[in-house]
């Protein structure tokens, strides 16, 4: 019986052999890079698994390929030394991208990353955020370009193809205008992006067979993603996830070309075929660090960016990456500080610290959170703010003798709550003491 083959453009086998597909399109022509588990590295055209399963690299004709959507190595290139490895990206990113100093280098480190993704359990995404003209897509170009197989999509793309692509290919997703407004496809890109940091997360969509059974298919998104936009999601776990560069915040840099090189796509193929190489070295070394945690970040954001610090040797770059971080919890503590969850969440506090013992009435809640507000804004209803208690802070709340009220025991919940919303600090929670706690709550106010 003649063996099955099938086209691939990479695969960790059972033995931890890697196999990564190259493309070389001046010979228009695919074929395998393999490294066997003891390091040792060959090129063919095909590789037979102990199964009878022949492997062979997807054909050069093929339309992803062909056209540049994915972008893949052309041959293994040399690695010697990670450090003038991230060196070299920084300078190649320098030259065609105006980025800040400190996200140039989460940049590099998030490059190194997206190829070796697949040794760690979560991921962030790496976003650039602003208005049109700002460099956005510029930047998602260059980076993109030096990516783990970078697939290029945009927010206008019809979903299904994406959705086909991420689960044949994998590798790195770079999607420009992820915000698009009026499109039927921004629910479904938003389940890509929110099952896409954790592996394992499948998204399951209705498909049938060709005897028009019904065959839901567990569609696998999980991977780096690189992502364009000009706003932010209104979902805040979504945001969360993001390690984010906002463009157009300074004057661009005179040297940066304003039309991209041919050189680019030079450099970035032989960029690409080093960390190749660094993949071979690098995948069954590499995995997440605990000792890498930043100190005091809340656990979602320490859990995209672990992956990330996890690859960076250098303690001084870790730790600018993790001041970059830590302001970037406290600019969305602040925001969050800000908002109406906020605000009631104050009055309750108040409202508990008053009368320990006793439920807070809905019509209590109202009348001090109208209090709280400022005199332009116009006044809530208990029917908005009992809305916003039990859909967006998850309080509950029952009827007492015809009357609605937050029990005492979501108390705990309501302080639990400020932490989260920056209102206290943590070690406020600590302290058992009602009193001390709505002290604090009044000070961070």
């Amino acid at each position: 019986m003649p063996a099955q083959t099938t086209p691939i453009v990479s695969r960790v086998c059972d033995d931890g052999t890697l196999i990564e597909a190259l493309y070389d399109v001046h010979k228009s022509s695919t074929s395998l890079a393999i490294c066997t588990p003891d390091g040792r590295v060959s090129i063919a055209p095909d590789f037979a698994l102990p199964n009878g399963e022949c492997l062979v690299a997807y054909s050069a004709a093929n339309n992803l390929l062909s056209t540049g959507c994915v972008l893949l190595p052309s041959a293994v290139g040399d690695f010697e030394d990670k450090g003038d490895l991230v060196r070299d990206i920084q300078a190649f990113l320098h030259r065609h991208v105006d980025l800040s100093p400190v996200f140039k280098e989460i940049s590099a480190h998030y490059v190194l990353l997206s190829w070796v993704h697949d040794a760690f359990n979560e991921l962030g995404y790496l976003r650039f955020r602003g208005d049109y003209g700002t460099g956005k897509t510029r930047a998602l170009l260059a980076v993109g370009s030096l990516c783990y197989k970078p697939f290029f999509a945009s927010g206008a793309s019809t979903v299904s193809p994406i959705f086909h692509v991420l689960d044949a290919i994998g590798g790195t997703l770079v999607l420009d205008e992820a915000d698009l407004r009026f499109s039927d496809a921004t629910a479904d890109l938003t389940k890509i992006l929110n099952n896409g940091t954790v592996k394992g997360l499948p998204v399951l969509r209705t498909m049938s067979n060709r005897h028009r059974e019904l065959n839901p298919h567990a569609f696998r998104v999980f991977g780096p993603k690189l992502i364009g936009m000009r706003e932010s999601f209104a979902d805040k776990a979504l945001e969360s996830r993001f390690l984010t560069e906002e463009t157009g915040v300074r004057p661009l840099r005179s040297d940066i070309p304003i039309h991209l090189p041919e050189s680019l796509s030079v450099e970035a193929t032989a960029l690409r075929n080093r960390l190749l190489a660094w993949r071979f070295y690098a995948r069954h070394r590499v995995g997440p660090d605990p000792a890498r945690l930043v100190p005091g970040l809340e656990p979602r954001r320490n859990q995209t960016a672990l992956a990330l610090l996890s690859l960076v040797d250098d303690e001084v770059v870790r730790q600018r990456i993790a001041t970059a971080l830590v302001g970037e919890e406290a600019r969305v503590l602040n925001e969050r500080a800000s908002s109406f969850e906020a605000t009631m969440l104050r009055v309750l506090l108040h409202a508990f610290e008053r009368a320990p013992k006793a439920p807070v009435s809905v019509s209590d809640a109202t009348r001090l959170f109208n209090e709280a507000q400022d005199p332009d804004e116009p006044p809530r209803s208990c029917k908005w703010v009992g809305s916003v208690l039990r859909t967006k802070l998850r309080l509950r709340t029952e009827r007492v003798r015809g009357v609605y009220v937050i029990p005492r025991s979501e108390r705990r919940m309501v302080e639990t709550l400020a932490v989260r919303y920056g209102i206290v600090q943590p070690n406020a929670v600590a302290d058992q003491a009602a009193p001390g706690f709505a002290r604090a709550a009044r000070a961070y106010a």
